[in-house]
Order: structure tokens, then sequence, then C-alpha cells
């Protein structure tokens, strides 16, 4: 059973869930990932959790990597993976 800790987060008006992943994420194909966020989209939506999932995940040194909506990279850049830590909130399993 997966199970992934979340930071379900509002920002600006809008709900985020941020999902933090494995550093592996990063070196998975483009259709791969494309194909796990859908999923974990519709494992989101389906526990109640409104939002647009952004996964993020560790990219070496120190910097964190996402996959988000083109008008959130700003906001994504000036965060880090210890912060995502200290906001997760939730838990999402399936």
């Amino acid at each position: 059973m997966p199970r992934f800790k979340v930071a379900h987060i509002r920002e600006q008006g809008v709900d985020l869930v941020i999902i933090p992943l494995d550093k592996s994420f990063g070196y998975k194909t483009e259709d791969e990932k494309d194909s796990i966020v859908s999923e974990l989209q519709i494992r989101a939506s389906s526990a109640g959790l409104a939002g647009t999932v952004v996964p993020v995940w560790d990219n070496g040194g120190g910097r964190m990597a996402f996959i988000a909506p083109h008008n959130w990279h700003l906001f994504f850049k000036s965060l880090s993976l210890p912060f995502i830590a200290a906001n997760i909130n939730r838990e999402l399993y399936w």
C-alpha cells in the first residue's frame, strides 16, 4: 500500500498538495513522471485533498526539484525540502 506524507497548504488563495518523493523520481522519464503525477492527483482528489499536486524531490547539492505549473515556479524555487518537511500535515495512502 503506497503511503506519502503530504504538505497540504493554501498559498495566495490556492490549494497545493506538495508531495516529497524519493530522489530516484528525478531519474524517471518524463512519461513516467507524468503518469505518477496523474495518479497522485487522482488519489489526492479521491482522498479529499483539494488542489494541484506538486511532487518535490532532492535534486542533489542541497537543491529541491519540483513539477509545478509555470506560474508557481518562483514560489517553489524559494522553498526547501526542510521547509516542506516542517509543513507535512497529511498522509495520502491507498
